[in-house]
C-alpha cells in the first residue's frame, strides 16, 4: 500500500513526501524518459522510510569498532557514509537524508541508463547525476533560517562531485557547532550529508551569547542522546565569528586531504570561508551578495 503523498510540480517536477523525507525530483530528457524516471523514483521510494523504521534501534546508535549489522542498501549507505567519523560521536542517522536521496537517484539511473541529467532534493541534501558534458547549478543557501539561495556553484559531469549537503545549528537536525550554514560537496549525497554534520560540529567557540541544551531535553528519541546541541546564537563579536569559522575550517581541510570531501563553503554571521584548495570545485561559484 502506498504511504507517501505524491504531486506533479507546475514546472515538471516531482515531489514526493512522507514523514522527514520532502523529496523534489528532477530528470532531463524526453517525455517518455522522464516518465520512467518518475515511476522509478516513486516505486523505489514507496516503502522506503518503513524498511529504515524497522532497523532504527541499529541507526541510532553510535558507530565502535565494527559496522552494523544493517540489512537495508539505504541504511548500509548511511553507515557507510558515516563510518570513516567513528573516532567522533556519529550515528548513521546523520547521513539518512543523504542517503534516501542516493537510492532514489539509482533507481532512476537504473531505469533509465541514457539519462544525461538529474537529481533527488530530499531538504536541501541533494543528490546529482550527470553525464560526462552535462552541468547542474545548485543553489547555496548561507542562513538555513532564510532558506534562499543567494549564490550558485556550478557542478560538472566531468568531475566527481555527485552529491550536495548543508548542516547548521537551524536546519531539520541537531547541530553541536553554531554554523549558520555548512554546504559539503562530495561523491554522493549520503557522504556530504556525514561530512557537513562534522564539520557544522566543528564551527563552534565559547560566548554567553551561545545557548545548548541536551540533545534528549529538546527530543527524547534523539540520536544524539545528552550531548549538548545549539538552541540559540545572539550577536557575536568579530573575533568569536572569526575563530568559529577557523574551527570548521580546519575540519574541512582535514576530510578534503582525507579524500572525505571534494569542498566545502562555511557561512558564520555574514562571514564566509571556501575550502577547496583553489580553483576546484569551488572555481565557478557566484559569490553572495548583501
Amino acid at each position: 500500500m502506498t504511504t507517501h503523498r505524491r504531486a506533479l510540480l507546475r514546472d515538471g517536477r516531482l515531489h514526493l513526501q512522507e514523514g522527514p523525507s520532502d523529496l523534489v525530483i528532477a530528470a532531463f530528457g524526453s517525455q517518455a524518459e522522464l516518465r520512467q524516471a518518475y515511476e522509478a523514483a516513486e516505486a523505489r521510494f514507496d516503502g522506503l522510510l518503513a524498511g529504515l523504521v524497522g532497523e532504527l534501534r541499529l541507526l541510532r546508535q553510535p558507530l565502535a569498532h565494527q559496522p552494523p549489522s544493517l540489512r537495508g542498501d539505504t541504511a548500509r549507505r548511511m553507515a557507510r557514509a558515516c563510518w570513516p567519523f567513528r573516532s567522533q560521536y556519529i550515528t548513521p542517522m546523520a547521513a539518512v537524508a543523504g542517503a534516501v536521496a542516493d537510492t532514489v537517484l539509482a533507481a532512476m539511473v537504473a531505469a533509465v541508463p541514457g539519462l544525461g541529467r538529474a537529481y533527488v532534493n530530499n531538504g536541501g541534501d541533494i543528490a546529482l547525476h550527470l553525464a560526462r558534458g552535462e552541468s547542474l547549478d545548485i543553489g547555496i543557501v548561507p542562513s538555513l533560517q532564510r532558506a534562499r539561495p543567494e549564490g550558485f556553484i556550478r557542478i560538472a559531469g566531468a568531475g566527481v562531485v555527485r552529491g550536495v549537503a548543508t548542516s547548521g545549528w537551524q536546519g531539520r537536525s541537531f547541530s553541536r557547532g553554531i554554523a549558520d550554514a555548512v554546504t559539503v560537496l562530495a561523491r554522493s549525497a549520503a557522504e556530504a550529508d556525514a561530512a557537513a554534520s562534522i564539520i557544522a560540529n566543528a564551527v563552534t567557540a565559547e560566548d554567553p551569547a551561545i545557548a545548548q541544551r541536551p540533545a534528549r531535553s529538546l527530543d527524547p528519541d534523539s540520536d544524539l542522546g545528552d550531548l549538548p546541541v545549539t538552541v540559540s546564537v545572539g550577536p557575536l563579536p568579530p573575533e568569536t565569528v572569526a575563530l568559529a569559522l577557523e574551527r570548521g575550517a580546519l575540519m574541512a581541510q582535514r576530510l578534503r586531504q582525507d579524500g572525505l570531501i571534494e569542498a566545502a563553503l562555511l557561512a558564520l554571521a555574514g562571514e564566509w570561508r571556501a575550502v577547496d584548495g583553489g580553483g576546484g570545485a569551488l572555481s565557478d561559484l557566484a559569490r553572495p551578495v548583501g
